[in-house]
């Protein structure tokens, strides 16, 4: 039997950072992340963010790769928002993804609750520079 661990925190954003979803459409949007997370087999911490780019803290499976979950993640949430909200929604290439351990996972999360009111004072852009 084999036992993991394997938190990571991803973070990616909007084509080009632009706004394009109010909070009620990102609630809607963090949930059907949930969906997609739950048939990945991996286990959605929180998912939050602002309306140009978004947080997920999550725990995956082993049998599933960074790449393919974002991937996934991407893809799927890409068409559905399209579909439900606005034809000329898209994700920005790319991602950024940090492993998490799991003595701080539970700081990530707040991190990521807190996003309304962290980017008051900081924007998309700063926010990547520090975290990379």
């Amino acid at each position: 039997m084999s036992y993991t661990n394997l938190n990571y925190h991803i973070v990616f954003s909007t084509k080009n950072h632009r706004p394009y979803l109010d909070d009620s459409e990102m609630a809607r949007l963090f949930e059907y992340i949930g969906g997609i997370t739950k048939n990945l087999k991996a286990t959605l911490l929180l998912a939050g963010g602002t309306t140009n780019h978004v947080h997920i803290a999550v725990r995956l499976h082993p049998e599933l790769s960074i790449t393919e979950f974002v991937r996934t993640i991407k893809s799927n949430s890409s068409k559905w928002v399209h579909d439900t909200f606005s034809g000329g929604f898209a994700w920005q290439e790319g991602y950024s993804a940090f492993s998490v351990s799991q003595s701080i996972i539970g700081k990530v999360v707040e991190y990521i609750r807190g996003q309304k009111e962290h980017h008051k004072k900081l924007t998309f852009k700063e926010e990547l520079k520090f975290f990379l």
